[in-house]
């Protein structure tokens, strides 16, 4: 993984300082509020609805031993003993105090981490594929060209100021893990006719108040000009985003409001001025962070292991963990390991410190010391020796970490909503926690199969709503919590936004709610036919019909009429 240079930690190291003194400054009243709230919003600071939240970087998700214990400690120091892992692969704290904001702060810069520009409007944390590295259909390792632009886009004057936040997502692979096609800018590390590997470019996706999806603005992009043409993107995005209305300041709504073509036409002639500018980026700058992502010193008998085979014949429990938690690896004999965070009895991205001093000695044990965040608000293990499974099962058991519910109906991405949040407008925890106690069934969630639900409790769609194959969306109506029910988004290569199913269903019926709507998949669908498919062969109508019967409907219309 990559590894600060001096310039690096000096970077990290002065803006802890400076953040201690203007923390000072506030809390002796010598700033005000309005002048310390841009200055916190730089530093992942957020005032939410008990106490401040802190929003720590995991630049593309990726994390040593040492930094996951180091997250660990901090929950126990300065928290209430655990941590989130958010759908953008950070990890957020709920409870520290402001006064203690620095020490947190300085306590992640001694092990190379930050929270720097994971708040405001500037660009924010680079993603990419949770199984970067790894990933048997890889193109190319993308997390050297993340960390390039990490590097590039940190602290850059010109954009420290944007209209709105700014998202990238970068992905290598030919299975879009990464959700690129819904993100400001999206990558693909794709082949040309000729062989050669550079960018597919992406612009103006994202979720929200307006869902979009994010349009083609260059087909093959060569390596050497990708600093160059992002900063051409971004250069016409900060002249001419709109900065009257904070719901349309979106680079989504001015590429929409511009055209595609129009836009396009905008950047090249800027790209023009800087293509072969300091920004060229040349090979020689490529390797050197290349050579940071190495690939670790794998077992090349691992694969003769015999034991892998017999623990699956024997052990039922374990079998079914390996079947949904346990995915392929390039190399023979090795599997990445998905360690689920859904656990019945917590909320979903939830993490303990106990659970990550633990998993820091496993992964020092198992993993090459290596662990990475999840879009879907899981760990990832991503180099454990196939004989190696069953003992860091047994040892993920024992944490409650094994839950066998990888890509199932209980594998629910959830956003902290009403509890926590100040922008919510409904909860999202209890919901998860309603829909657990109702479908507890191992046998009936393996039978649905692969379903993503995912949830927000407000339109600013943290929990990525838009593109669940069942997406459920908080509302206040005059106080009272409502849900709307969305179907049939996806945010992998079939992109889709959901459609809304329906009037707002109570807080009480979500479950049953999801209940009518899985029985209606399992009535229509045909031999292996997962949920989104069978959703998009017959439409919402049926699901519709099983949720708003219209006898009911025209019940209501009649009582109304009378009333």
């Amino acid at each position: 993984m990559y590894q600060y240079d001096k310039y690096d930690q000096k970077i990290v190291d002065e803006r802890v300082e400076q953040f201690r003194d203007q923390t000072r400054r506030y809390l002796a009243g010598e700033l005000s509020e309005d002048e310390f709230r841009p200055l916190r919003l730089m530093n992942g600071l957020y005032i939410q609805t008990h106490a401040p939240m802190l929003r720590v970087d995991i630049p593309y998700g990726l994390l040593s031993s040492r930094q996951l214990r180091m997250l660990a400690h901090i929950s126990r120091k300065y928290d209430k003993c655990y941590g989130h892992i958010s759908t953008r692969q950070n990890i957020q704290y709920n409870w520290p105090k402001l006064e203690t904001v620095p020490d947190i702060l300085a306590d992640l810069a001694s092990v190379q981490m930050h929270a720097i520009q994971s708040s405001g409007n500037c660009i924010r944390n680079i993603t990419s594929d949770q199984f970067a590295g790894v990933a048997e259909d890889e193109v190319e390792d993308p997390r050297p060209y993340c960390e390039i632009l990490r590097q590039w886009s940190t602290f850059h004057p010109e954009f420290a100021y944007l209209p709105r936040k700014f998202k990238f997502a970068v992905s290598g692979a030919t299975h879009d893990r990464a959700a690129v096609q819904v993100h400001d800018i999206g990558l693909y590390l794709v082949r040309n006719e000729a062989g050669e590997v550079g960018f597919k470019v992406l612009v103006g996706g994202g979720l929200g108040r307006t869902p979009v999806i994010g349009k083609v603005i260059r087909e093959f992009l060569e390596k050497k000009h990708m600093l160059s043409y992002m900063e051409a993107i971004l250069r016409v995005y900060n002249r001419f985003g709109r900065r009257d209305n904070i719901y349309k300041a979106r680079i989504k709504i001015l590429v929409n409001a511009t055209g595609i073509e129009k836009f396009a036409e905008m950047v090249e002639a800027e790209w023009s001025y800087i293509k072969d500018s300091a920004l060229l980026l040349d090979q020689k700058e490529i390797d050197r962070v290349r050579a940071q992502f190495a690939p670790p010193e794998y077992d090349k008998d691992a694969a003769a292991d015999s034991t892998f085979d017999d623990h699956l014949a024997s052990n039922q429990a374990f079998a079914a963990w390996v079947d949904r938690n346990v995915k392929t690896h390039k190399v023979s004999g090795y599997r990445a390991v998905v360690v689920s965070l859904k656990a019945p009895t917590i909320a979903p991205g939830d993490v303990t410190d106990v659970q990550m001093d633990r998993l820091a000695d496993l992964i020092d044990e198992y993993s090459f010391s290596e662990i990475v965040t999840t879009h879907d608000q899981n760990f990832i293990m991503p180099h454990v020796k196939q004989a190696d499974l069953f003992p860091l099962w047994e040892s993920l058991v024992e944490q409650d970490l094994a839950t066998p519910n990888i890509g199932l109906l209980t594998d629910i991405i959830c956003c902290p909503g009403l509890d926590f949040c100040s922008l919510a407008n409904a909860g999202s925890i209890p919901i998860a926690k309603q829909i657990n106690e109702k479908f507890n069934d191992m046998d009936y969630l393996h039978d649905i199969g692969d379903i993503k639900i995912k949830m927000s409790g407000c339109m600013n769609a943290c929990g990525h709503h838009h593109v669940g194959h069942i997406g459920i969306l908080g509302v206040d109506k005059k106080g009272v919590e409502f849900y709307q029910l969305t179907l049939g988004g996806s945010a992998e290569n079939d992109v889709s936004l959901g459609d809304r199913l329906g009037r707002g269903i109570e807080k009480e019926k979500v479950a049953d709610t999801i209940g009518q709507l899985l029985d209606v998949y399992v009535e229509q669908r045909e031999e292996q036919e997962s949920f989104l498919e069978t959703y998009r062969r017959i439409g919402i109508e049926p699901f519709k019909e099983r949720v708003y019967p219209k006898k009911n409907l025209e019940e209501k219309v009649v009582a109304s009429a009378n009333y």
